[in-house]
């Protein structure tokens, strides 16, 4: 009997701290609406510098040089940049924006034309119970931006992140 109990103990207690340690973990919406209406929250759930460089092409056309994709560089992403849909335009193009990898603990953002890369990725990790963003493709910063241009560039998403930080301290 006294087996019996023990092993009821243990089960329960083992079912309590499982539990409890998902009920620790931010839900992602609660996350994602908090990330896209609070500049300094966002901010403070991308880790910097991103996995994956800004890649840009020299003048000669063949030759790559890489950026750390570093705060500076970071376009804030408001509701509707992450909002899932899929617009059909006039002119015929299919504007398609999605979560194509969505698991508990790891989702992958994409928007971009149907027969198109996309133009946006956004990665997203679970990790000690908190999202991040760990990993961004964006558009701004596309292999066609002349290097000559990424300070012009880097100067223009600093222009619009401040306008987000105005609406969205």
């Amino acid at each position: 009997m006294k087996a019996i109990h023990l092993v009821f103990c243990l089960c329960a207690a083992f079912m309590l701290s499982t539990a409890g340690s998902r009920a620790a973990d931010e839900g992602f919406n609660t996350f994602l609406r908090k990330f896209t209406t609070s500049a300094s929250f966002q901010y403070s759930r991308v880790t910097f510098p991103l996995k994956s460089p800004i890649v840009l092409l020299k003048d000669d056309g063949e030759t790559e040089q890489s950026f750390p994709f570093t705060r500076d560089k970071w376009a804030l992403l408001d509701e509707e940049t992450l909002k899932e849909g899929r617009i059909t335009e006039e002119g015929g193009g299919t504007y398609i924006s999605r979560f194509s990898i969505n698991k508990p603990t790891y989702k992958e953002f994409d928007a971009g034309y149907e027969e198109s890369e996309p133009s946006l990725r956004v990665v997203f990790e679970l990790k000690g119970g908190k999202w991040y963003v760990t990993d961004c493709y964006n558009d701004w910063y596309n292999i066609d931006l002349p290097i000559d241009e990424l300070e012009e560039t880097v100067r223009t998403v600093q222009e619009e992140n401040k306008a987000f930080e105005e609406r969205y301290p």
